[in-house]
C-alpha cells in the first residue's frame, strides 16, 4: 500500500534560480542562494522576505546556516566562502581564494566546529573555526569535479563525496586518503546523502545518467536503482523523518520513492523549470526545494508526534522511523517545575514491519496498534510481540472492550472486531467513509457529516451533520467533544435510551430518536484532548493548554510552542505533553481540584464543599481565582490564602475591616514596598468613600500620603496635625505641600523663607510683595545677585521699593497692614461663626486704612480682619495684583540709569 501523506504546499516564492536552499532548524527560515550573487531568508509562514545579502556579482552555488553560532556561509563562483551573522547581517569572515576553481558545496559538521566545501579544483577542504577558520586538512583523488560533500549521521568522523569523475568516495576527518570508492554510474555523479536510521548503512547518489543508485557502503555494492527521471538527477535525499528518498531533476520534477519497497509514491511539477537543490531538517516533515524560478516549500503529511501514553500505568511508547520505544513517566516530572522539559530515557521494544503514522494505546493499556502503509499489526505494550493484523487505512480501539476494534479498508468496508476476531461488517448509510473515530461509540466519517455505530451489534445510533477532525468521548461515554476545524461542539449521549431502544429493535433508518442532546459550541480549535472525569483537557492551535467544565472554559498554561496531549496521570496528578522532537513537559493538575470546579460549574455547593477539605492550602488560591472568575468573590475571599488575593477581593467586596486586616498583618519586609504602599492609598480612597475619616487617616499616614493628608486636615480643621504634617514634609523634601501648609496655617514669612531657600527667588520677591511687604527688599537683593549670573541688565533693571516708592503705590499702607496681621494671626475664629465672618474675607484693608486714616496700632483695626487666621492672605491679596496698579506718576528730577520696569 502506498504511503498516505497529505502533500501541501508551505511556501511559494518566485526568485531567479535558487542552487541551493537549507532550513533553519528552530526557526521558519529558509535560506536560499540565487545564481544572480544574492542569498535570501525567507519566512516560511508568511512567505515574506526577511532579509537579503549581496554576496557577489557571481552565482553563489551554496549557502548553510550555521545555526548554533547565529551564521551562515556562502560558497560563491569568484572561489571565496564568507560568513555572515544573520541577526545583525555583520560579515564574519572572508577568504579571497579559498579553492582555486568554482566553489560547488558547503557542508556543517553537526557537532564539531567544522566546515567541508568541495570545488571544481578537484579537492575538498576541511575548515575549523575555533582555529580563526584554519584550512586543517585537504583531500585530493578525485579525478574531475567534487560537487557534493556529506557528513555521517552515524558517524561523524566519515563523509562521503560525489564527483562528475562517475565515483563516490567515502573519507575519513583524519585521512586524506579516501576509505573506498563506489563506482556505478555511466555519467558524472552530482549528489550523495547518507540514510539517517540505524537500521541500514545505505548511501544513496543521483548522477547525469538519470538514475538514483542506493549503496550498502558496508558491503561497498549498489542494492537498489530508481528509474523515472527523464534528465540529470541534480539532487537526493533520505527523508529524515518519514521513509521517503526525494530526488530532484533538471527534468523538473521531484519524485517521492518508499525508502523501504523503493516503490515510486508520487511525482511533483510546480512548473519551475529545472530543480536544483533539496533540503529537510529532522524536526520537521518540511522539504524545500530550489527550482530555476523560484523556491518551494511542501509540508509531507502531519508533524504530530506518533507517540502514545497509558493513562492507567505512565508508560509511554512512541515511534522513531521504523523503531519502536518505551519508556515509563511514572516519577520523572519529581519537583521539576510546570513546563520544564523532563529527563526521559527510553529502551527500544524493537523494529514494525511496517513504517507508523499512528500509534495508539487500547483501553486497558495492554495492547498497542501500529497502523501505516494500509495495514495495522497490534503488538503486546510490554514486550512488542504480534498478537493480530490486517490491512486496514484506519484503525481505532474501542472504548471499553479489551481486543474490541475497527477498520476501514476502503472506503466502503468497514469491519468491527470483538476480542481480536472479526465480528461484524457495519451496513454504511453513506456513500463513502472517509475515516473512523473510537471511542464509547464508533464513529464513521463521511463527506457531510459523522455517523456513530453501537459496538455490541453494530447497529445505527445517529448521524451528525458535522465533519470533524476528531471525537473525544468522556470516560463515562455520556459526553463527547466533536472537534471540527473552527469551533468544537460539545454532546450529551443518553446510553440508556440507546442500548433500550436496540434492545426493543426501534431503531428507525434516522438512527434512535433522542440519543444525543446539544450542549454547547465553543469557537476554538483543538488540536488534541483527553477527557479526566468531567473535564475535558485539551490544547488549541493558539498553544494553550485549556480544559472545558460544565460549559467553561479555563486555561492552564500559555505553551511556547506546538505541543499535543499525551494524557492525565492521575496517580501524580499531572497532565504528560509532547513536541514534536518529542520533548516531553508536564503541568501540575489535581484532579480533586478539576472535581471541585466541576461541582462549582454546576452549581452543586454541597459536594464543593465537601471536596474542599480533599485540596491541599497550596492550591486555595488557584481555586479563589477560579472562584472569582465565576462570580463567586466572597466564596473566593473565604477560601484564598493569599493575602494579596484576599486584599484584592476585599477591597472589591467593600469590606474594610478585612483590608485593613491583612495590610497590619503583613511581615515587616513587606510593609514599605511600593505595592503595599498602593494598597494603602487603594485602601484610603475606598474609607473616604465610606466616610470613615479615622481610617482615612491612618491608611494616608501608612502610605506616606502627604497630599491626601493635607486634604484631610484642611477639611477637618486639624490645626494641629497640619503642623505635623509640615515637618514631615520638609523632612521628605515635599516643598509644594511644606508651602501650601504653612500658607494655610498663617506662616508667610516661613513661605517667603522657604521659597528663597529653594531659590525660587522671583516667586518669593513677589510672593513678598503681597503677603510680606517687609520682607521684599532682602529677597530683591537676593534676586538681583541671583539673574547677574545671567544677565547684569535685567538685574541691574529691578526696583526697589524703598529706592523708588513711586512704583510701589501704598506701600507704607501695606507695611502698616502686615504689622496689624502679624499681631491678630494668633486668633481662633469657631466654625460657628462661618456664617457671620465669611463677609471678612472680602474686607480691602489697605482702603479701610487709607479711608480711616487709622494709626498704626493693633489696637486701633477692628476685630474682624482677623477672622482668618490662617492665612488673612487672601484680605489683601486683590490689593496687590499688579493688574490693578496704577501707572507711577513722572519725577521732576531725571530717573537713575538703567530705567527701571514697574
Amino acid at each position: 500500500m502506498p504511503l498516505r501523506l497529505d502533500i501541501k504546499k508551505a511556501l511559494s516564492q518566485r526568485t531567479e534560480r535558487v542552487k541551493c536552499v537549507d532550513i533553519h532548524p528552530s526557526e521558519p527560515w529558509l535560506l536560499a542562494a540565487l545564481y544572480s550573487g544574492k542569498v535570501l531568508m525567507l519566512d516560511m509562514n508568511t512567505s515574506a522576505t526577511i532579509k537579503s545579502f549581496d554576496i557577489c556579482e557571481l552565482p553563489v552555488r551554496s549557502a548553510k546556516f550555521i545555526a548554533r553560532k547565529q551564521w551562515f556561509m556562502t560558497a560563491s563562483d569568484d572561489m571565496q566562502l564568507r560568513v555572515y551573522n544573520y541577526n545583525t547581517m555583520e560579515k564574519i569572515k572572508a577568504w579571497e581564494r579559498a579553492h582555486d576553481d568554482y566553489i560547488r558545496f558547503i557542508e556543517v559538521h553537526p557537532t564539531l566546529p567544522y566546515v567541508l566545501t568541495s570545488s571544481d579544483d578537484l579537492t575538498i577542504k576541511l575548515w575549523d573555526w575555533e582555529r580563526n577558520w584554519d584550512c586543517t586538512n585537504v583531500f585530493e583523488g578525485h579525478g574531475h569535479y567534487v560537487m557534493m560533500v556529506r557528513f555521517n549521521p552515524k558517524d561523524s568522523n566519515t563523509f562521503a563525496s560525489a564527483s562528475l569523475d562517475r565515483t563516490i568516495k567515502v573519507w575519513g576527518l583524519n585521512s586524506d586518503v579516501p576509505h573506498f570508492t563506489l563506482e556505478g554510474h555511466e555519467r558524472g555523479c552530482n549528489c550523495v546523502d547518507y540514510y539517517p536510521g540505524g537500521d541500514k548503512p545505505y548511501l544513496i547518489s543521483g548522477a547525469d545518467d538519470t538514475m538514483i543508485r542506493i549503496w550498502d557502503y558496508q558491503t561497498k555494492s549498489c542494492v537498489q536503482v530508481l528509474e523515472g527521471h527523464s534528465n540529470n538527477v541534480s539532487a537526493v535525499a533520505f527523508h529524515p523523518r518519514l521513509p521517503l528518498v526525494v530526488s530532484a531533476s533538471e527534468d523538473g520534477t521531484v519524485r517521492l520513492w518508499h525508502s523501504t519497497t523503493y516503490r515510486a509514491e508520487t511525482t511533483l511539477n510546480y512548473g519551475m523549470e529545472r530543480a536544483w537543490a533539496l533540503a529537510s531538517t529532522p524536526d520537521s516533515n518540511k522539504l524545500a526545494i530550489g527550482f530555476d524560478e523560484g523556491a518551494v516549500v511542501i509540508q509531507l503529511g502531519h508533524e504530530k508526534p506518533i507517540a502514545s501514553m497509558d493513562v492507567n500505568t505512565g508508560k509511554l511508547v512512541w515511534a522513531k522511523n521504523n523503531e519502536i520505544q518505551t519508556t515509563t513517566l511514572k516519577g520523572v516530572a519529581g519537583d521539576a517545575a510546570d513546563g520544564d522539559a523532563l529527563v526521559v530515557g527510553g529502551r527500544d521494544l524493537g523494529s514494525c514491519e511496517i513504517f507508523p503514522q499512528t500509534l495508539m494505546h487500547n483501553c486497558n493499556g495492554r495492547f498497542i496498534c501500529v497502523c501505516g502503509d494500509g495495514e495495522y499489526i497490534v503488538y503486546t505494550s510490554q514486550a512488542l510481540r504480534n498478537k493480530s493484523f490486517g490491512s486496514a487505512l484506519d484503525f481505532v480501539w474501542s472504548g471499553s472492550g479489551t481486543g474490541d476494534y475497527a477498520t476501514r479498508e476502503s472506503i466502503s468496508r468497514v469491519k468491527i472486531f470483538k476480542n481480536f476476531t472479526e465480528n461484524k461488517t457495519l451496513k454504511l448509510p453513506v456513500s463513502s467513509a472517509e475515516g473512523l473515530y473510537g471511542g464509547a461509540m464508533l464513529g464513521v466519517k463521511a463527506s457531510d457529516g459523522v455517523v456513530f455505530f453501537d459496538w455490541e451489534e453494530g447497529e445505527l445510533v445517529r448521524k451528525i451533520d458535522v465533519v470533524p477532525e476528531a471525537v473525544y468521548w468522556s470516560e463515562g461515554g455520556d459526553t463527547v467533544v466533536l472537534a471540527c476545524q473552527e469551533s468544537y461542539f460539545v454532546l450529551r449521549c443518553d446510553r440508556d435510551a440507546v442500548a433500550a431502544a436496540i434492545q426493543a429493535g426501534e431503531v428507525s433508518e434516522d438512527g434512535v430518536e433522542g440519543a444525543f442532546e446539544f450542549v454547547g459550541e465553543f469557537a476554538d480549535r483543538v488540536t488534541t484532548g483527553k477527557w479526566v472525569g468531567e473535564c475535558f483537557l485539551y490544547t488549541n492551535s493558539s498553544h494553550r493548554l485549556n480544559y472545558y467544565v460544565g460549559g467553561q472554559i479555563l486555561t492552564l498554561a500559555h505553551l511556547d510552542h506546538e505541543m499535543y496531549l499525551l494524557g492525565y496521570f492521575a496517580k501524580e496528578d499531572r497532565v504528560f505533553l509532547i513536541d514534536k522532537q518529542l520533548r516531553v513537559v508536564s503541568y501540575k493538575v489535581l484532579q480533586s481540584v478539576l472535581q471541585y470546579q466541576t461541582a462549582v460549574v454546576r452549581q452543586d455547593f454541597e459536594t464543593a464543599n465537601g471536596l474542599l477539605g480533599d485540596i491541599p492550602e497550596s492550591e486555595y488560591p488557584a481555586i479563589a481565582r477560579f472562584l472569582e472568575s465565576q462570580g463567586y468573590k466572597e466564596e473566593a475571599l473565604q477560601v484564598t490564602t493569599d493575602a494579596d488575593q484576599k486584599f484584592d477581593l476585599a477591597f472589591e467586596l467593600g469590606q474594610l475591616e478585612t483590608a485593613l486586616e491583612v495590610l497590619t498583618e503583613l511581615p515587616a519586609d513587606e510593609r514599605d514596598t511600593t505595592d503595599t504602599m498602593l494598597r494603602w492609598k487603594k485602601l484610603g480612597d475606598l474609607a473616604l468613600r465610606n466616610g470613615d475619616l479615622d481610617l482615612l487617616k491612618r491608611c494616608a499616614t501608612n502610605s506616606k500620603d502627604l497630599a491626601g493628608l493635607l486634604l484631610l486636615y484642611t477639611s477637618s480643621g486639624d490645626r494641629v496635625s497640619m503642623q505635623g504634617l509640615l515637618d514631615e514634609a520638609i523632612s521628605a523634601g515635599k516643598i509644594n505641600i511644606a508651602f501650601t501648609a504653612m500658607l494655610l496655617l498663617g506662616r508667610v514669612e516661613d513661605c517667603a523663607d522657604l521659597l528663597v531657600k529653594t531659590r525660587r527667588f522671583p516667586e518669593a520677591a513677589l510672593f513678598a510683595r503681597t503677603y510680606v511687604p517687609s520682607k521684599v527688599t532682602p529677597i530683591l537683593d537676593l534676586w538681583r545677585a541671583d539673574l547677574s549670573t545671567v544677565s547684569e541688565t535685567a538685574a541691574k533693571a529691578l526696583a526697589d521699593p524703598q529706592q523708588y516708592p513711586n512704583l510701589f503705590p501704598d506701600m507704607d499702607v501695606a507695611l502698616q497692614v502686615e504689622q496689624i496681621f502679624t499681631a491678630k494671626r494668633d486668633a481662633k475664629i469657631p466654625a460657628s461663626k462661618y456664617p457671620v465672618a465669611k463677609g471678612d474675607l472680602d474686607l480691602d484693608l489697605i482702603a479701610m486704612m487709607k479711608a480711616q486714616a487709622i494709626p498704626s496700632t493693633p489696637e486701633a483695626l477692628p476685630e474682624t480682619p482677623a477672622v482668618k487666621p490662617a492665612g488673612a492672605a487672601p484680605d489683601l491679596e486683590p490689593e496687590m495684583e499688579v493688574a490693578a496698579e496704577p501707572e507711577p506718576e513722572p519725577e521732576p528730577e531725571p530717573q537713575p540709569e538703567p530705567e527701571p520696569e514697574p
